[in-house]
């Protein structure tokens, strides 16, 4: 009976190391795994093929009451628990797992393994004759084996995983600029539907105004049909008129309704949450940079371009890692332990070992990773310089958006000014018996179109603000300056 220290020694190392011991392969060596490609993992559908940005996920309890809620909190709220954020958050932390694997490989791999076996062997089954006269046994045991032993592996040159590695590096900073893009896609995502709820709320109000003025040129008409002053067509036409603003009314406060509900679900309230919006985003003049100015910042800030660069780098370490397997590999292997019949009657042995590969005919599978990486680097690069022409399109764009918009909210500006002296003067000449109530109806009608032109050139100037600044990839910085009225 011997000392069982290396025994003791070699269970502890056993116990530590258990949550991520691996059975090595028949030789103890070290196992290379395959270098995924690059990828950017940057989600914007949900389940059904749905945009991902117009879901949430609801977090927290309804509470009790009308929960006030402004642009800034909406904005604060879905950069928290939009989808799309959420996926693209989850995307970066795939993306640093799988980096984790690629630098595994360039790690030490240290594991332990721990076998205890009766066995009983056939001599006859490895080769071995019974010789006549000789006192051999052609079956030995049953016996027992004890065997406990670590194994350590650490690779010293790979340029696969060297350059697999620098793929996975630049794609997880891909990832992250992603990220960054999808932040700022849910600034204009939360922005464009508080605007819309703001919009639909503006046109409940308008209409409900509407639907005071032509309850009150009905109720004149009928007292001026009952003076025998206006036939029964005026009380008919003014009616009619009465009706139809009634039915737009209910129409407008159930798309309002409507609107809350997706900008809720947008931003991840509580079901049943009830809520109101404090802010009215008014005009206010704007004076952007030159355009210039606009697309070299675009250029700087966009997350989804610099995604792209990052993802032309992947690629092409991910070529040179390609390229790395037809390139020797040297490795070192070794493994120590305690083997016996049992613990207390066990020696330990060794080995250690230099393992060096040299490929010299692989059937053409470095040529073909090659090509594989090759085109995939090649298809990289082509949607990084289509990626820089559409960022100058979505400025373009969103300068001449803003522009028209601007433009638009003037000239409505002046319409229903105009339209609101007609409807007056309208009121004027039908009460003094000098027109009759097409006039007026008209002249309502004319207010009712003024009132809606204005309010959706409002919000398109609003959201072609928003819009400039997601297209330059400083919406999440500018928000507030951009929508709280702030030249």
């Amino acid at each position: 009976m011997r000392s069982s220290w290396p025994f003791t020694a070699l269970l502890i190392i056993s116990f530590c190391a258990r949550s991520n011991a691996q059975a090595p392969g028949p030789s103890g060596g070290f196992r290379q795994s395959s270098t995924p490609g690059p990828s950017a993992p940057s989600p914007n559908t949900a389940a059904g093929g749905q945009n991902a940005f117009q879901g949430g996920v609801p977090s927290g309890k309804a509470t009790p009451g009308v929960l006030p809620l402004s642009l800034r909190d909406a904005i604060d709220r879905g950069l928290k628990y939009n989808l799309g954020a959420v996926l693209a958050d989850e995307g970066t932390r795939s993306a640093r797992g799988t980096r984790l694997r690629a630098l595994s490989d360039l790690l030490p791999h240290l594991n332990v393994q721990t076998t205890e076996a009766r066995e009983q062997i056939s001599l006859k089954s490895f080769g071995f004759p019974s010789i006549p006269g000789l006192p051999i046994p052609t079956i030995v045991g049953p016996f027992s084996v004890f065997d406990v032993r670590a194994y350590l592996s650490q690779t010293i040159l790979d340029f696969n995983a060297i350059h697999g590695l620098h793929s996975q590096n630049e794609s997880v900073k891909a990832a992250q600029y992603n990220y960054k893009d999808a932040r700022d896609i849910v600034v204009l995502a939360c922005a464009s539907l508080y605007l819309q709820a703001i919009a639909g709320s503006s046109r409940a109000d308008a209409i409900a105004a509407e639907v005071k003025t032509a309850q009150a040129v009905y109720d004149q008409t009928l007292d001026m049909k009952k003076a025998g002053t206006v036939p029964g067509i005026d009380v008919l036409r003014a009616q009619v008129e009465l009706q139809q603003e009634q039915q737009r009314l209910i129409a407008a406060q159930n798309d309002f309704q409507k609107q809350k509900l997706s900008l809720a679900r947008a931003i991840g309230l509580p079901l049943g949450q009830e809520f109101s919006l404090t802010d009215q985003i008014p005009y206010a003049l704007f004076h952007p940079v030159t355009l210039q100015q606009a697309v070299e910042q675009a250029y700087r800030s966009r997350g989804d371009f610099q995604s792209a660069v990052a993802l032309v780098r992947a690629a092409e370490s991910n070529k040179k890692a390609a390229d790395g397997t037809g390139r020797p590999t040297l490795r070192f292997n070794a493994d120590f332990g305690d083997i016996g019949t049992s613990p207390s009657f066990s020696h330990e042995t060794f080995t250690v070992a230099g393992n060096l590969t040299i490929p010299i005919f692989q059937g053409g599978l470095v040529r073909g990773r090659v090509l594989e990486a090759d085109a995939l680097l090649q298809q990289r690069k082509a949607q990084l310089e289509d990626l820089r022409s559409r960022i100058d399109y979505d400025v373009r764009t969103a300068f001449l958006d803003l522009k028209s918009a601007g433009d638009q909210v003037q000239v409505a500006m002046s319409a229903v000014d105009l339209a609101t002296q007609q409807v007056a003067q309208a009121r004027d000449r039908f009460g003094a018996g000098v027109a009759n109530s097409v006039e007026v109806v008209q002249t309502e009608e004319s207010l009712a179109t003024a009132d809606d032109n204005y309010i959706s050139s409002l919000y398109s100037f609003n959201l072609a603000k928003a819009s400039l600044a997601r297209a330059t990839g400083v919406a999440e910085q500018t928000a507030d300056q951009l929508l709280g009225g702030k030249p």
